[in-house]
C-alpha cells in the first residue's frame, strides 16, 4: 500500500483537528512526565498535547514514515517514531495515551484497547476518537461503486479494512473494567464543503485509500467520477450552495485506578 499523503490529508487541517480538540478537553490530568501521540499524522494532534502538558516529554507514533517526516519538520521538539500500532509497546508506561482518529483501522477492539489501558501507570489515561461513519452516504458510496465496476473482485478486500465499530455501551463495558472512569460520547460534525469533488478531496486521503491502492492510474480516475457522480445526489446543495458532510465520531477517556 502506497504511503499517506501528509500534503492532501492537511488540506482540511482545522476540520481534522477539531475532534481532538474535543478530546483532548476531556483529559482531566493537568500534569504528565510522558504523553504519547498514537496515530499522531502530520502532527497536529500532537501540537495540541505539547501546548496541554509543556512539561512532558510528547512521543508521536504513527505508521507512515511521510507523516512522520511531516510532524517532524512541524515540532522538532518532540520526539517521532515510525512503527506497527498494532505491535507496539511503550518503552516507559505514559501517563496519557492519546490516539485520534487511528484505532478504526485496527482490529479485535477487545484485545488492543486492554493491552493500551496495561500500559498505563496507576490514573494514566486513554484517550480514544474514532471515526463511525461507514453508514454515511461517504462510505457506503464507496463500497457501492467498488462491487459494481468491472474492479469489484479486486476490490472486495477493501471494503473490509474497516469494520462497523460495536456499540459505546460495549466500549463502556469493556473499559470499565480496567479503569476507574470511563466517558464515552458521540458528535456529528457538519462540515460545509464546496462541492462533491471537495467531499472526494477529503476521503481521498482517508477512507478512499485501500480502494484507490488497489487501481491502476487509469482505473482510479474512472472510479473516482463514478464516486463523484453518486456523491452529487447524495449530498445536494444547501441554501449557499455548499453541501454538508456529516461525520459522526466516537470517543472515550478512561484512566486507570489509582
Amino acid at each position: 500500500m502506497t504511503d499517506w499523503d501528509p500534503h492532501r490529508y492537511r488540506r482540511f487541517e482545522t476540520e481534522r483537528t477539531q475532534p481532538a480538540v474535543d478530546l483532548l478537553s476531556r483529559v482531566r490530568r493537568k500534569t504528565a512526565k510522558l504523553v504519547v501521540d498514537l496515530g499522531c499524522g502530520p502532527g497536529n494532534s500532537t501540537e495540541l498535547l505539547a501546548a496541554r502538558f509543556p512539561e512532558a516529554e510528547i512521543i508521536g507514533i504513527d505508521t507512515s514514515p511521510a507523516m512522520i517526516e511531516t510532524a517532524q519538520a512541524r515540532l522538532p521538539h518532540c520526539r517521532f517514531a515510525v512503527a506497527d500500532l498494532a505491535a507496539w509497546r511503550p518503552e516507559t508506561p505514559p501517563d496519557v495515551i492519546f490516539a485520534n482518529a487511528v484505532l478504526q483501522w485496527l482490529p479485535d477492539h477487545a484485545a488492543l484497547l486492554p493491552r493500551l489501558m496495561a500500559h498505563l501507570p496507576a490514573a494514566g489515561t486513554l484517550a480514544i476518537q474514532m471515526p463511525d461513519n461507514l453508514g454515511a452516504p461517504s462510505h457506503s458510496l464507496m463500497r457501492s461503486v467498488a462491487s459494481q465496476g468491472p474492479w469489484a473482485d479486486r476490490l472486495a478486500p477493501a471494503a473490509a479494512d474497516r469494520t462497523i465499530l460495536p456499540p459505546l455501551d460495549d466500549y463502556y463495558d469493556l473499559l470499565i473494567r480496567h479503569a476507574e472512569t470511563v466517558d464515552v460520547w458521540r458528535t456529528t460534525y457538519h462540515h460545509p464543503l464546496a462541492s462533491a469533488a471537495a467531499i472526494v478531496d477529503w476521503v481521498r486521503s482517508t477512507g478512499l485509500r485501500p480502494f484507490l491502492n488497489r487501481l491502476d492510474p487509469a482505473e482510479q480516475e474512472e472510479f473516482l467520477k463514478r464516486y463523484q457522480a453518486s456523491l452529487e445526489e447524495a449530498y445536494p446543495a444547501r441554501a449557499d450552495g455548499l453541501r454538508l458532510l456529516g461525520f459522526e465520531r466516537v470517543f472515550m477517556v478512561a484512566t486507570r485506578v489509582g
